[in-house]
């Protein structure tokens, strides 16, 4: 292969990103191609090289549409030309597919991020025989629809068809070869599917797996299981949608390396654009379509993030803990639940304990031993006294029986009439949440805490605020907010000097 047939033009550091001039680049690219057809013998050793470095390809050849280029002098197909972050993203999901290994991508708004995926995916197509590469999205017409460039299908066809010819499939015709959701190579038997909501994971086995904006899927671990069986190398990609649900857990796990698209890396944003994007944008949208802030991405979280980061950010040497000491026990009821102690002073929260799959005389017996082990002494333990929370209660109340320590057994469904809220559960959330508020407070830098504490939305009934509960939280992918709970229970039965806030909450409420 010759040099001046693989004389590419990479996005060079001159380049304008905020002005760009594409005449040169498309220049350079039909001297480019004109060469390569005047020496066609050069094809086969060219395409064994993009075969094998798709970010040049993409570079070289690869066109992206925008309508939006004509309201400000450029045209609407202009040459995709990868800024630095781009081709390390290119070249990220290519060690994924080689590697079989599952990805997870977040990222700010404009990136650019579905045309990526898109590009990729048609270099898979084209270069490597009987690949099939999966994109899934919450709704049909988001995967596609036919002349909407909105959809991820239209962006593959109009991917495929602004190529030369030398790098399209032999044979190939759009209208006979991409139908609804498919788009099918006849040279080398490669295909790029199309799923959509609950039925993504259930059709062929994929070599790669898109799952677009998958923060906002509504049965995310279906999805997943079904995919599971069905692909090695699975790539989620979304913005962020409030804590807690499986795409934050991805993204907060460790166990799935993770690739972050934020503004700041992007050439063609400056200070000055985000400095508009505040400008224009509801906090909200800011937070999750700008900042990837997964705790302040939704409208209704009960307890906004910014509370909990507060919190987190002081130690227990930060923060003076004095009063009585309350802990809160959340007892299991499921298989996947866990039982969970939150031991708190005042404004301190001192430490957490966790048990898995023990039955409620060992849990009891359990607490009750470190409750004897503590100082200063504890106050009252106050317990999730619902279904086999009750045997719980029961058993630390002989246990204490003349050791000053009150066990307190809470029914979190009772309706309350503060005319705030509508149930116990929801009015000791509340509770936490303004004693969060009244800072300076101390919380453990406990990843699952600060999810749990985020993640519950809330909804009105009957004119007042309702807290998610446990089952429709797990409709949405959210996991048992077991150390969020536990933590909450202390709020149910405060002591007159518990804490200094209780006079704050009071004077918080009648302020509204």
């Amino acid at each position: 292969m010759s040099d001046a047939a693989v004389n590419t033009v990479p996005a060079a550091p001159e380049f304008d990103w905020r002005a760009p001039n594409y005449d040169p680049i498309f220049i350079a690219r039909s001297e480019r191609l004109q060469r390569i057809r005047d020496n066609p013998s050069q094809l086969p050793a060219l395409k064994a090289f993009y075969a094998e470095n798709p970010a040049k390809f993409i570079t070289d050849w690869g066109a992206t549409f925008d309508p939006r280029g004509p309201e400000v002098g450029l045209p609407a197909t202009v040459p995709f030309l990868l800024f630095p972050r781009q081709v390390e993203f290119i070249e990220y999901l290519h060690r994924k597919w080689k590697s079989r290994e599952d990805g997870l991508t977040e990222k700010s708004r404009d990136m650019g991020v579905s045309w990526l995926c898109v590009a990729f995916g048609v270099w898979m197509w084209t270069f490597h025989p009987g690949t099939v590469i999966g994109f899934g999205s919450r709704k049909e017409e988001y995967v596609d629809h036919i002349g909407d460039p909105k959809s991820l299908f239209w962006k593959v066809r109009k991917f495929i068809e602004l190529l030369p010819k030398e790098f399209k499939p032999r044979g190939y015709v759009q209208r006979v070869h991409s139908p609804f959701m498919r788009v099918l190579n006849p040279e080398n038997n490669s295909s790029i599917i199309g799923e959509a909501g609950d039925n993504i994971g259930r059709g062929a086995r994929t070599s790669i797996y898109f799952k677009d904006e998958s923060a906002f899927y509504d049965r995310p671990e279906l999805i997943d299981a079904a995919l599971s069986q069905t692909s090695n190398c699975k790539i989620d990609v979304s913005t962020p949608n409030g804590a807690g649900n499986p795409f934050y857990r991805k993204a907060m796990g460790g166990s799935i390396e993770k690739f972050t698209f934020h503004w700041e890396q992007d050439p063609r944003k400056d200070r000055a654009w985000y400095e508009k994007q505040k400008r224009d944008l509801d906090p909200v949208v800011l937070a999750q379509e700008i900042d990837i802030n997964y705790e302040a991405s939704v409208t209704n979280a009960f307890i906004p993030g910014e509370f909990v980061t507060d919190a987190m950010s002081k130690g227990p040497a930060d923060v003076e803990a004095h009063g009585p000491v309350i802990w809160g026990l959340d007892v299991a009821r499921f298989g996947d639940d866990v039982s969970v102690l939150v031991r708190r002073r005042g404004r301190v929260v001192q430490g957490i304990e966790r048990w898995k799959k023990v039955d409620t005389q060992f849990l009891a017996q359990a607490v009750w031993e470190k409750a004897n082990e503590a100082f200063p002494k504890v106050d009252q333990i106050a317990v999730d006294d619902i279904g086999v929370g009750g045997g719980v209660t029961d058993r630390l109340k002989e246990l204490a029986r003349g050791s000053g320590v009150s066990i307190e057994g809470v029914n979190a469904a009772v309706r309350v009439s503060d005319g705030r809220n509508y149930n116990t559960r929801t009015k000791m959330w509340d509770d936490m949440k303004a004693w969060l508020e009244d800072a300076p407070v101390s919380l453990p830098k406990d990843n699952v805490l600060k999810a749990e504490l985020t993640a519950l939305r809330y909804s009105f009934k009957g004119g007042v605020r309702l807290l998610e509960s446990k089952d429709d939280a797990k409709k949405r992918g959210i996991k048992s907010p077991d150390v969020a709970d536990a933590l909450a229970l202390t709020f149910a039965r405060p002591m007159i000097a518990a804490y200094k806030p209780v006079k704050f909450i009071s004077e918080f409420r009648r302020r509204g």
